[in-house]
């Protein structure tokens, strides 16, 4: 029976655990225990119960289980690098590792530090925590899974084919490199300005804020050219861009983006990982960023005047 460790215990953390346990040895991993027992709240409405092996990170240090067949790292961009050595002394550097965050900073970074195979996936499940022991399954989506240097296609259709066995359709691919790019653009136009001005996705089609979402793809769609990165949907330029965009913000109307969930809750936000790799792009090829760097820089001010609170 495979076993798959899963570092960063939040809700995509949490959708895995309960999907995979039915079928392999599944460990939550995280800085903190949580009660054995678990509730899942299924798109449907149906509530399932679930016991899951939690550990925190110090459990792993002393007694460490056998080594798993998977080590999937769940947690936020920024901090999948510290996760990962948090237990790297327990692994052996052969072990597989599927990385689940937004943006494009943890995955190059990681895929070139870490000696065994590194895998990313992008999803678009949708799931929200309801307290410590808690999980709404809110929306059934797909998964894509690869590497982005296209070594380990076999290995990436192994987890595929065990990501769709535990309920959530999965598809090994070629060009996860493009698909996290093209994942990375429509974050960019959504989910800074949702958390800016506190509103749902939906919200973003009125008048007060359409001008600005479309300002933000311009800006991305010359930077994807740039990057050698095709329109979606086998489109044309800025046009095949904003129509993504506006797709996606019609799909997850009602939906508050996890940039929006992180001002309200005053935590640190994913900034750096969805803005920042766009706005590097920019200065690199010489284009146009004004409204990139301007909606970053506004989150940053957010996020220093909460960070000033709680130090004081």
């Amino acid at each position: 029976m495979k076993t798959h460790w899963i570092l960063g215990p939040g809700a995509i953390g949490q959708l895995l655990a309960h999907s995979l346990a039915p079928f392999a040895e599944v460990a939550l991993i995280g800085r903190h225990g949580l009660p054995a027992q678990q509730r899942l709240t299924t798109p449907e409405g149906e509530a399932r119960l679930q016991y899951l092996t939690s550990l925190t990170t110090a459990q792993l240090a002393v007694d460490a289980p056998e080594p798993p067949a998977f080590v999937h790292i769940t947690t936020k961009a920024m901090s999948a690098e510290a996760a990962l050595e948090s237990v790297a002394g327990t692994l052996p550097p052969t072990t597989p590792l599927v990385l689940w965050q937004n943006g494009f900073l943890a995955q190059p970074l990681i895929t070139q530090a870490w000696p065994g195979p590194v895998l990313c996936a992008t999803t678009t499940e949708g799931a929200y925590l309801t307290g410590d022991d808690g999980l709404v399954h809110a929306g059934r989506g797909h998964t894509f899974v690869g590497d982005l240097n296209n070594q380990h296609g076999e290995l990436a259709e192994t987890l595929a084919q065990a990501l769709t066995q535990a309920g959530l359709t999965a598809t090994a691919v070629t060009d996860i490199r493009q698909r996290l790019w093209q994942k990375l653009a429509v974050n960019a136009a959504i989910n800074p300005l949702v958390a800016l001005n506190g509103v749902r996705n939906g919200e973003l089609r009125g008048e007060a804020y359409a001008g600005r979402v479309v300002a933000v793809v311009k800006e991305v769609a010359a930077i994807m050219l740039a990057e050698g990165i095709a329109p979606p949907n086998n489109g044309q330029g800025e046009a095949a861009w904003l129509a993504l965009v506006w797709q996606v913000i019609e799909n997850t109307a009602n939906n508050k983006a996890s940039m929006l969930q992180d001002i309200e809750a005053k935590r640190p936000t994913e900034r750096g990982a969805i803005l920042g790799p766009l706005i590097e792009s920019a200065e690199r090829y010489g284009l146009a960023c004004d409204t990139l760097q301007a909606l970053n820089d506004e989150i940053a001010v957010l996020e220093a005047s909460y960070s000033r609170t709680f130090n004081h």
